[in-house]
């Protein structure tokens, strides 16, 4: 079956990561509004005469139209910029090293199988314009997407629960393994004691009270980024591999 012949489709995705094909091209992960996550190939991307120019950026929102591809990689034709907010974030440390985080999150929370997640889909959005365009901790809004991630995936920590018995209540144990917060009774062998600030800290991020979060202190942000760190790799079952770049 020729190109010429072979189906045609529109979506607007998030542009999560690229990476170099042979001289010139690029395969671009995707995560669409109606095609969930795909990936597809730019070609010339990297040339300097490349007629996507910057379009196809990470973390930027696109408006696509790609070749359908015979096996898993599309082939894109028209690339259209919605929002691009790359360079603004490429240009700060503590943003970039959060979006690099917040794009390998979203491919571990969206399978590549082209099934819509909108949830996800407006939420990696939102993060990379909040990145880009607002003065909140980059740290903070990568731990706030982390777990709403969670929670969309139906993973997401126990905070106003016990995990084990969930019995209501601000328990002061946390346990990965358990699920989240347990009560005193429940409490499994190294389960950890965090500050209860630093629960708080998680409550709010959860549901984006920015007021409160932002009110937390470099140990409580520490404290309560690496339980949620803990916990995705945990149920992911696999490290992210950009975390370690984040300055905290």
């Amino acid at each position: 079956m020729g190109v010429s012949t072979r189906k045609l489709f529109r979506d607007d995705a998030v542009v999560l990561r690229t990476f170099k094909l042979g001289e010139a091209d690029s395969i671009v992960s995707l995560l669409g509004r109606e095609r969930g996550r795909f990936r597809a190939v730019a070609k010339g991307l990297r040339r300097t005469s490349s007629k996507f120019g910057a379009r196809l950026a990470p973390f930027g929102h696109v408006d696509l139209q790609l070749i359908e591809g015979r096996g898993e990689l599309h082939t894109v034709t028209q690339a259209v910029g919605l929002h691009l907010p790359g360079a603004a974030i490429s240009g700060d440390w503590a943003a970039y090293t959060a979006a690099c985080v917040i794009a390998e999150a979203a491919e571990r929370l969206v399978p590549e199988d082209h099934q819509a997640d909108l949830d996800v889909f407006q939420l990696t959005l939102g993060a990379f314009r909040a990145l880009a365009e607002t003065s909140l901790p980059p740290v903070l809004i990568m731990d706030s997407y982390l777990l709403r991630g969670m929670k969309s995936a139906g993973w997401a920590p126990s905070l106003k629960q016990c995990a084990s018995c969930g019995t209501d209540g601000e328990h002061r144990a946390f346990s990965v393994a358990a699920g989240g917060a347990v009560c005193a009774n429940c409490r499994p062998g190294g389960a950890s004691v965090p500050a209860p600030a630093s629960m708080e800290l998680m409550r709010a991020l959860e549901i984006g009270d920015w007021s409160h979060a932002t009110t937390a202190d470099g140990r409580q942000r520490s404290e309560a980024a690496g339980l949620i760190a803990a916990h995705f790799q945990w149920h992911s079952e696999r490290p992210l591999r950009t975390l370690k770049y984040v300055p905290h």
